[in-house]
């Protein structure tokens, strides 16, 4: 496939972007070179890493998935996940599958653009600012305002993370 993709396979960025386009969600995809790090990745894209969400694909005992957002700095509290989610039991998929359920290789996960809608938690602390995300695609950033992002996805808001 080219990098611009071809008519019938879009590239994981304008997939987000049609995505995006869909849910009247305004989000900014920028090139960026790859990073070795959460602070690298930060200053690459000038942002603080706070400020750079990790989209992780979670899989339940059922064999669904869901989507939890977290803060650079930041990673998923299990206990808390579980407790909002409602079940005893969840996961990190290996990335063969989280590929398979999402559309997205993992470093470019992002919940728009999923080939499965799933449902999407985020951390309360990502909530009121604008932020970084992957944007389906090796070599590319997202910008959107999270509370736009919050609202587009009926994403589901708490505490589920803890400091790394």
């Amino acid at each position: 496939m080219s990098a611009a993709g071809d008519a019938e396979t879009p590239t994981g960025r304008a997939r987000v972007a049609a995505d995006a386009a869909a849910r009247g969600l305004a989000v900014e995809i920028i090139p960026r070179p790859a990073a070795g790090s959460l602070a690298e990745a930060a200053a690459l894209i000038g942002v603080d890493p706070s400020d750079i969400v990790k989209s992780l694909v979670v899989k339940r005992s059922d064999d669904t998935f869901l989507f939890a957002l977290v803060p650079g700095g930041r990673a998923i509290s299990w206990p808390k996940l579980r407790a909002v989610v409602g079940v005893n039991k969840l996961q990190m998929p290996k990335p063969d599958v989280a590929l398979a359920a999402t559309g997205h290789e993992r470093g470019t996960i992002t919940p728009l653009g999923s080939t499965t809608p799933w449902p999407v938690f985020v951390d309360e602390s990502v909530a009121g600012r604008r932020v970084a995300l992957g944007a389906g695609e090796h070599g590319y950033s997202m910008f959107v305002e999270a509370d736009a992002l919050i609202s587009a996805l009926d994403a589901t808001v708490a505490d589920i993370s803890a400091p790394e």
